[in-house]
């Protein structure tokens, strides 16, 4: 009887091998070629990204590369066109100079401990020892600073290579030590094409429309995308993988949909908008995934507003949603948006936290149809009225044109009359194309005095070390006077011009009454009317 060979899951059995069969990465790539030809290989590596994104994969492959040996090669490189001697052993972890680690189970210093009493033995059969700790931040205090002496002065025959999700926890004693490789998440379209071609392996069809939606659900991981393949695969009814079943199994939001539910709620459409939700959630998508969704366009239309139409295309299904997008973006003013993205946050956590999710995301739209009828913030303080059941046409009346740096105005003359206030400084800045400045002077100056050329002012917590130093120098290029800059006490100093007219906006009889309707919402952000900083 003919022993059977066991099944492999889709994401062993297409895990890459070689640099060849990695998806993107180019960068890394590119640079590891160039370090190897000039023998300027660093001694530790760092690999961060997602879950799923290939980061254990890409060490193996590394520590593949920097032992590579044939008959006719026996350097490091990165191009591995046969079997060397060291890849099979050290693919399947069993190779005695390539030692892997899971620091989230080895966290201690007598852990590190025995890794450094290691570092010191040359290596058994290949070139370098090579140590992978995976997911190293979870490393306590003293691990790291156990392994700091070592990681600045390794013995030349030992490399390093970690892997991280959360780059932000490892301390940056290690990090300078380290040549840093950021593995960027993938978009839907890309894992769907990828998608489509290990399909194709497999001899199994499958609808654009699934793999676009298996794409979207594995979130930018190529091992959640495979992993969701398989399963696919095996609950498909026919030959072919459908979209239907796609969406049924995993309870996505169907796109095409969630653009149709953003204008319903935007054009204060109530009926319909629930409509198409209950469409949705009848099919399989769950409720917090139809909220997700909605909120993924809604930061896609936002950011097309703001950037231009050349971030339409950016979103996470690629190109798929760039012409909806556009489209919204003609339409709808920033705030409006802004305010959308607000409730829809205020939406979701009330969905996660609902025993009948359903229910708390139909209000949730409801609110949000509610509120597409109100003025912003901005358009109350200019005194606009907004149509019932126009938000569109009142957005595009009372929107402000999106924000440019202009090109520097020459510098004045000393005759010039000089600015006496913050607000005048901060119009200064936006007259010369110094936004960054002109947020700084706005957001992050107390004012303590201003007599003449000379201020003082208290800087907030987050405030640049360099502050003073680079308004006084930008005053004196604008005004060709001289001025002193300085910084004082907090304690007489007076609000931000930016807390001055937040206080301003929360204080309206208009604004409080809109508050007091929607409870727990705050004011995301507040804009000049009229097109002009």
């Amino acid at each position: 009887m003919t022993e059977q060979t066991p099944y492999q899951v889709l994401a062993r059995k297409y895990r890459p091998t070689s640099f060849d069969d990695l998806l993107g990465h180019d960068v890394m790539i590119r640079t590891l070629r160039n370090a190897f030809e000039a023998d300027r290989i660093a001694h530790a590596f760092i690999l961060t990204g997602v879950r799923g994104v290939g980061k254990t994969t890409t060490a193996r492959i590394m520590a593949r590369a920097l032992n590579y040996e044939t008959e006719d090669i026996d350097r490091p490189t990165v191009d591995m066109a046969v079997e060397g001697k060291h890849c099979r052993a050290i693919a399947e972890g069993r190779h005695p100079d390539v030692i892997e680690m899971d620091a989230a189970s080895r966290t201690g210093v007598d852990d590190i401990r025995e890794l450094i009493e290691g570092v010191r033995y040359a290596p058994t059969v290949g070139r370098y020892k090579v140590y992978i700790v995976d997911e190293v931040h979870m490393l306590s205090k003293n691990a790291f600073n156990a392994f700091l002496k070592t990681l600045e002065e390794p013995p030349a025959h030992v490399k390093f290579i970690f892997a991280t999700t959360e780059i932000r926890k490892v301390p940056i004693t290690v990090l300078s030590r380290c040549q840093r490789f950021d593995l960027a998440r993938f978009d839907a379209q890309t894992l769907g094409t990828y998608l489509g071609s290990i399909a194709e392996k497999e001899g199994v069809q499958a609808e654009e429309e699934a793999l676009e939606l298996l794409g979207r659900a594995a979130q930018g991981s190529v091992r959640d995308g495979l992993s969701l393949l398989d399963q696919a695969i095996l609950s498909r009814q026919g030959d072919t993988i459908e979209a239907d079943a796609v969406r049924r199994m995993i309870g996505l939001a169907d796109r095409g949909y969630s653009w149709s539910l953003l204008e319903a709620v935007l054009k204060g459409d109530s009926k319909e908008a629930l409509r198409l939700f209950r469409h949705q959630y009848d099919y399989g998508a769950d409720p917090a995934e139809v909220i997700r969704d909605l909120l993924d366009v809604t930061h896609l239309v936002t950011r097309t507003k703001a950037a231009g139409e050349d971030a339409a295309a950016h979103g996470p299904a690629g190109t798929a949603d760039a012409a909806a997008a556009k489209r919204l973006a003609a339409e709808l003013s920033l705030p409006a948006m802004t305010r959308t993205w607000s409730l829809l946050m205020t939406a979701l956590r009330e969905v996660q936290g609902a025993p009948d999710p359903a229910a708390a995301a139909e209000v949730g739209l409801i609110r949000l149809a509610f509120a597409s009828r109100l003025p912003t913030p901005g358009e109350v303080i200019a005194g606009a009225s907004v149509p019932p059941g126009k938000p569109e046409a009142a957005a595009a009346e009372h929107a402000p044109e999106p924000e440019r740096a202009e090109e520097p105005a020459p510098a004045a003359e000393p005759g010039d009359r000089l600015p006496s206030s913050l607000k005048e400084i901060a119009a200064l800045a936006a007259e010369h194309g110094e936004l960054r400045l002109k947020n700084a002077i706005e957001r992050k100056m107390r004012l303590v005095s201003f007599e003449g050329q000379r201020i003082v002012f208290a800087p907030t917590d987050d405030a640049e070390d360099n502050l003073a130093g680079r308004i006084q120098a930008a005053l004196i290029k604008w005004t060709g006077a001289a001025w002193d800059v300085e910084v004082g006490s907090a304690t007489a100093a007076e609000p931000t011009l930016k807390e001055q007219r937040d206080a301003a906006i929360q204080n309206h009889p208009l604004v409080k009454e809109a508050l007091k309707t929607f409870p727990g919402a705050t004011i995301a952000e507040v804009r000049p009317i009229g097109g002009k900083e």
